[in-house]
């Protein structure tokens, strides 16, 4: 106790109680700032998962032209190869056929063995579209996730911003979904055109077959204006 009746004890406690907490206090604000720290907004996010997906729209697409146009050729060459062995087999039936059972055998095989090579040619066309095909599905997939990631931050459509100019998320998801349809529809007219065509004796229906290769009749005409303006919106094309 000192002479003016001052605990000094006392004093000593509340002063070292106070530099304690002076001491703590810095800690204490900088955690409060890291957390307080603003992440990446989800809008910047999307749009650059967005405009990366769009960009692979484009590749997916060009790479599956390329890869029809190259089945087409190797169809066209089964279904020669094929009318051609018809031809010969209808003249030799007609004319009697001079030639030995031997050396139509030989033809035959002959045919035969370039018919199955072709056929491995283009089932292997098939799968290399096969692939691409997978990957449209998950870019349709990514973007559904993005349409549901943002439904879960902002709730209602009309309380957020475009991640562009003018679409919504939710209409880069339907132009997804319908450009990965119709890309999977095609797939599998491919898978039955490659079936029938080397069996099929009728040669108008081979035609047909080539005719439905070629002009793709499940990849709907409007297919190129979807993908050109997903490009467009994205900044991919210019405006």
């Amino acid at each position: 106790m000192s002479a003016d009746g001052v605990d000094v004890v006392t004093v000593l406690k509340v002063k070292l109680c106070g530099a304690i907490k002076l001491r703590k206090d810095p800690t204490i604000s900088a955690k409060t700032l890291r957390s307080a720290t603003p992440r990446k907004p989800v809008s910047a996010v999307s749009a650059r998962k967005i405009k990366d997906n769009a960009a692979d729209w484009h590749n997916l697409i060009l790479k599956w032209e390329t890869l029809n146009d190259a089945g087409f050729a190797t169809a066209n060459h089964i279904a020669n190869t094929k009318i051609s062995l018809l031809s010969e087999n209808k003249m030799e039936l007609e004319s009697g056929s001079l030639a030995s059972n031997e050396d139509a055998e030989k033809m035959h095989s002959g045919y035969s063995k370039e018919l199955e090579m072709l056929c491995e040619k283009l089932q292997v066309t098939l799968d290399g579209l096969t692939k691409i095909q997978v990957k449209m599905e998950k870019l349709s997939s990514t973007t559904k996730g993005i349409y549901e990631l943002e439904n879960y931050h902002y709730g209602e459509e009309n309380k957020r911003p475009p991640l562009f100019h003018t679409w919504p998320t939710a209409h880069f998801y339907e132009v997804s979904r319908q450009l990965s349809n119709m890309y999977e529809q095609e797939l599998r007219l491919k898978y039955s055109i490659a079936e029938e065509l080397a069996h099929t004796t009728d040669h108008d229906l081979t035609l047909s077959y080539l005719s439905l290769w070629l002009h793709q009749p499940y990849v709907e005409s409007d297919s190129k204006l979807l993908l050109e303006s997903m490009l467009l919106e994205t900044g991919h094309r210019a405006l």
